[in-house]
């Protein structure tokens, strides 16, 4: 087939094809095709993931609470240990192997989770064991942004890279809906006595997970096809890929400025540490601050959460195209701003306090009865009257007793800065980080960095908790302010350095 010329200057629109563009690299039309085709596959995984994690994540009413912890703790550790492996991996090998293998693990995960009933004990470390699994089987995020990474020219990176996290930010809103419908289901559900499968509430979303995987591998092993081209969107020799063409070039040479790799994984640890620590304590902080029961928290966070799905898509959208205009590293740095100001609208003012819940201890309490008898006396009668629970800032919190409220409004406008930049902040860095490595086998490299995200995530929540039980909202805002600042810092120092690689050895105009 003759040679036919592309400019990549983003990424073509659903239906576009090589013959109504201005064409200026040689590129054939069967390959370009064939290209993007694999490309948007990776859309629809990285989609199909997100729906069926959004479901594996919501652990049901059967895991003991002092063991919660650690089946949260254990996805992320599956995928901190996995993504570096699995990256390792699609470095040497045909892409689509890493992949069909991390999802058959993942629905292998969901499959085990249905059946943690069946065992008479011990059924939460089976539980533990399956949250693990899938953790270990999301490792393949590194997968599908070294193959994007790899398959795309400078101009078509940003945009692709917007892409995926776009369908994975709307799994994750489109989740949370079909968990409301399977709630209809009930605890109690159906059995299928033949195969020992109780289908209820909880086992649903599994199980509809396990199918959305098989799906994804059946789709991965039909079309996915191994491209790699350069930053200039030639096709490269790789030993990924074994199609033969004249027009082909090597990988070019030069080393990899390590420094901004070092920096970029900083950044992006950072970025995910402080969005898992707000994702953490914006249930236990609006129970302290409004008075709001358990069950209102949920629901009323739950539709906060939700609306930052939708406004992370409509902000990815944005940035696709504002990015043209000014740059990625700028953009990552007025994202590290807006996430400052978020934080610094969060801490507490005035001289109005929060509802102390000792008030309700001390309108219940008998005289000359011991404070433990109270708690007791508490417990045993919310036991009986789930609408009774003491609501408020926790007695056992002393800073509840000098610590002014949080008002809604401060609240609920630096949960809209918020979701503005950590969207942007999360596109940038490894928008960035693909750009810096570039045209080389980028696997391992992606690996690591959604080890670190993978680690943030784990950090995170430990690190709010602790600070937020012990000095309170003002301390803890302040402390992760300082974190952003140091952060905005760092950023300046390597400025400089956060340009592509073909840009750094002079190949292409920045």
């Amino acid at each position: 087939m003759a040679g036919l010329h592309v400019e990549s200057e983003q990424e073509p629109l659903l239906g576009d094809t090589p013959g109504n563009r201005e064409w200026d690299i040689l590129e054939t039309e069967e390959h370009y095709k064939s290209r993007w085709r694999s490309i948007r596959i990776l859309y629809l995984t990285m989609f199909l993931s997100s729906v069926a994690l959004y479901f594996f994540l919501q652990i049901d009413q059967t895991a003991d609470a002092s063991f919660l912890g650690w089946v949260i703790a254990s996805y992320s550790l599956g995928q901190m240990v996995a993504s570096p492996m699995f990256g390792f991996w699609s470095n040497y090998r045909p892409r689509k192997e890493p992949l069909i293998v991390s999802i058959f693990i993942s629905v292998a995960a969901n499959c085990l989770y249905a059946y943690v009933h069946i065992p008479a004990s011990h059924n939460k470390y089976y539980m533990l064991i399956a949250r693990g699994l899938v953790g270990f089987g999301a490792g393949n995020a590194a997968v599908i942004r070294s193959y994007t990474a790899g398959a795309t020219s400078l101009q078509e990176r940003t945009n692709s890279m917007a892409n995926i996290s776009t369908c994975q930010a709307l799994g994750f809103i489109l989740g949370p809906v079909f968990q409301t419908c399977f709630a209809f289901i009930g605890e109690k559900g159906v059995t299928w006595d033949v195969i020992k499968l109780q289908i209820n509430m909880y086992t649903t979303p599994a199980l509809l997970g396990a199918f959305l995987g098989i799906l994804n591998i059946i789709l991965i092993f039909a079309i996915l096809r191994e491209h790699r081209v350069d930053d200039s969107g030639r096709q490269c020799k790789n030993i990924n890929f074994d199609e033969a063409s004249t027009d082909e070039v090597q990988a070019p040479q030069g080393n990899i400025d390590q420094v901004a790799v070092v920096a970029i994984n900083v950044l992006f640890f950072v970025v995910l540490f402080i969005f898992a620590l707000f994702e953490t304590i914006i249930t236990p902080l609006t129970m302290d601050m409004y008075a709001w029961t358990q069950e209102q928290a949920v629901l009323y966070d739950g539709i906060i959460l939700a609306a930052l799905g939708v406004e992370a898509v409509v902000i990815l959208l944005g940035v696709k195209l504002l990015s043209r205009k000014i740059g990625e590293r700028a953009i990552l740095l007025g994202g590290l701003i807006v996430v400052w100001v978020g934080f610094f609208i969060l801490l507490p003012w005035g001289n109005q306090f929060p509802k102390i819940q000792w008030e309700d201890l001390h309108n219940n309490s008998i005289p000359n009865t011991t404070f433990g008898e109270i708690i007791i006396g508490l417990w045993k009668s919310s036991m009986e009257d789930h609408n009774e629970r003491p609501t408020g800032c926790s007695i056992e919190q002393a800073w509840c007793l000098y610590t002014p409220v949080i008002h809604l409004a401060q609240f609920l406008t630096s949960v809209v800065l918020i979701g503005i930049g950590y969207p942007v902040c999360n596109l940038m860095s490894y928008t960035l980080y693909s750009k810096i490595l570039g045209p080389k086998p980028q696997g391992v490299y992606m690996g690591w960095l959604t080890a670190s995200g993978s680690g943030a995530r784990i950090l995170g929540p430990v690190f709010i908790s602790q600070v937020y039980a012990h000095w309170g909202p003002r301390w803890a805002f302040c402390l992760v302010c300082g974190i952003v600042m140091l952060t905005i810092t760092l950023l300046g120092v390597v400025y400089k350095r956060l340009i592509a690689f073909s840009v750094r050895y002079g190949r292409i105009q920045e």
